[in-house]
């Protein structure tokens, strides 16, 4: 039987017990697709990073699952894994290229501890969907989609994974949200997307560009406290629908998991070549796991 070290992990967050916990496995060479699908599942977070090496021109080659399948990308999972190996000097400030199941990306971490998460160039496709059908899956009133659908219009986005971007009027409304996991997976089905993603302009900080909520049922999450991939998408998103009129500001900062009393901030620059999306991490456990590798081996212990 395997032991690894296995640590969760708070992205987005300065620290512990807030923004989103994600697993991390700093050796995760060597385990098979099995034993990785188990060890996320034991860890419970939202989604584990698995750090096998380098793998060709890469510097690094991460995988991530939720607890129920492998995802291509998760923004909050790399920025977790990165801040905890750059806390404890594992490795240097700086970039460095990551291999994923989508393509290759970069990744630098700044002198603060900052982790940069270059993503790809988003790719946003206006939707035509009825916003009743919307707000039922969601559990909100109506009128706080169509109030701003005529100018925001709901949009599929991607810097590498896909949301429904659905924009809501008010905080107040967003917060209300009482999601139908059955009904957002069927839309989540329906347009190729990871789940739905909800924002309104109306923050709480005075600071933050909107304030976000993201609902992931298709990849077992009712509810993804902080979202990086989705923050990096909606970023293109508003450039695509030209949301500031011409004025869009050099960074966006997109606050979420405030209704799951787990805050958190995500830090967004939308460039000529793509996406960067940044945060702060911040080690919450630090442990080890013990891995069966046999077939009489079947019960995983923390």
């Amino acid at each position: 039987m395997e032991t690894r070290r296995a640590l969760l992990v708070d992205a987005f967050a300065a620290e512990p017990l807030a923004g989103n916990a994600a697993g991390v496995v700093p050796d995760a060479e060597g385990l098979s697709d099995e034993q990785l699908a188990a060890v996320a599942a034991e860890l419970g977070a939202s989604e584990t990073a698995f750090l096998t090496g380098a793998d060709g021109a890469a510097d690094d080659r991460l995988r991530y699952f939720s607890p129920a399948t492998e995802v291509d990308l998760c923004g909050h999972a790399t920025i977790a894994i990165y801040g905890a190996l750059f806390a404890e000097g594992a490795i240097d400030g700086g970039e460095r290229t990551l291999r994923t199941n989508v393509g290759d990306l970069s990744v630098a971490v700044d002198a603060d501890g900052t982790v940069w998460m270059r993503q790809q160039a988003p790719s946003v496709e206006v939707v035509d969907v009825d916003l009743d059908r919307v707000a039922a899956a969601l559990g909100v009133d109506p009128a706080a989609l169509r109030d701003v659908g005529a100018d925001l219009p709901a949009a599929v986005a991607s810097t590498g994974l896909p949301f429904l971007v659905v924009p809501v009027n008010f905080l107040e409304r967003l917060g209300e949200a009482d999601p139908d996991d059955a009904a957002v997976e069927r839309l989540s089905e329906e347009f190729d997307v990871a789940g739905v993603y909800a924002f309104s302009f109306d923050a709480l900080d005075a600071d933050s560009t909107a304030h976000g909520r993201a609902f992931v049922p298709s990849l077992g999450i009712s509810e993804d406290p902080v979202t990086g991939t989705a923050s990096g998408a909606v970023g293109g998103y508003l450039r695509h629908v030209d949301a500031f009129d011409g004025d869009e500001p050099d960074e966006l900062r997109f606050e979420q998991g405030h209704f799951l009393d787990r805050p958190g901030r995500v830090r967004v620059r939308v460039e000529a070549d793509g996406v960067r999306v940044g945060g702060r991490a911040t080690v919450a456990l630090d442990g080890e796991i013990r891995i069966p590798g046999g077939e009489d081996d079947e019960i995983i212990e923390a």
